[in-house]
């Protein structure tokens, strides 16, 4: 028996990077998923993988910056499936920007993909477990750098703090309803978006990932099916009764000095 068998599991943000190895990880499992993103070709490219597996899958797509298409998704998930089991908001935006020259626009960018889609696709998945007085899990992909992060990651921290108090807050306010939500900080991950940024945002070559493995503590990036791994863990019933934890989950420790 798979971790995950037979739930119905919204990955948003699924069509690439950490959220499309969710999905991987949860269809082996076992689960029905569907992942949402904001361009069709790589999630109905995965929706097509997942399926010649003999997964079940789905794709919706969605701007989670809109609050009205967040809670659509969900919508959406429920009209396909019955219900929404779990909950994975994985989707991140990591533009570049300091204190000082982050403007107005891109603050709202950061707000609205890393906090706003994920507080209303929570609002509407948790209505739908309550509703049918049913448990549920939920997992926010959060960042080692809501701790405080570089001084070129000022609206993402602030966006992704935000994440960690929404995190722990619903948590509190469901924990009767058995609907455990919990976090997970991840550190500096190999990802499609990470690659687009390093080179976009700091000039970097395209072997850039072996420069940086070679000065980390493990000799490499975070790996994209190794949290998905975690993940699909927290999701499942094997993680017993843990909610409202936001989990460290890197390799350089925090407040360890040299």
């Amino acid at each position: 028996m798979g971790l995950l068998d037979d739930k119905v599991v919204l990955v948003n943000g699924g069509s690439q990077g950490v959220g499309a190895a969710i999905a991987r990880a949860a269809v082996r499992e076992g689960a029905v998923v569907a992942v949402t993103g904001r361009r069709p070709e790589p999630g109905e490219a995965l929706v097509r993988e997942l399926t010649a597996v003999g997964g079940k899958a789905l794709y919706v797509r969605a701007d989670l910056s809109d609050a009205g298409q967040a809670k659509a998704s969900v919508a959406r998930v429920v009209q396909a499936y019955g219900r929404v089991d779990c909950l994975v908001n994985s989707a991140g935006l990591t533009s570049r920007g300091t204190l000082l020259d982050t403007t107005p626009e891109l603050f709202d960018q950061h707000i609205g993909i890393n906090l706003k889609g994920p507080f209303f696709a929570m609002q509407a998945a948790v209505a739908d477990m309550v509703e049918r007085e049913a448990p549920g899990t939920i997992v926010n992909i959060i960042t080692s750098s809501a701790h405080g992060g570089q001084p070129f990651l000022a609206p993402y921290v602030a966006a992704k703090a935000g994440l960690i108090g929404l995190t722990r807050n619903a948590a509190h306010a469901h924990r009767w309803d058995r609907i455990r939500i919990n976090g997970l900080n991840i550190g500096w991950t190999a990802t499609e978006g990470e690659d687009a940024t390093q080179k976009a945002f700091h000039g970097a070559g395209d072997d850039w990932r072996e420069e940086a493995a070679a000065k980390l503590p493990m000799g490499k990036l975070g790996q994209p099916d190794e949290i998905a791994d975690f993940v699909v863990f927290l999701l499942s019933e094997r993680s017993g009764v843990v909610t409202g934890s936001v989990i460290d989950w890197d390799q350089n420790v925090l407040g360890g000095l040299d």
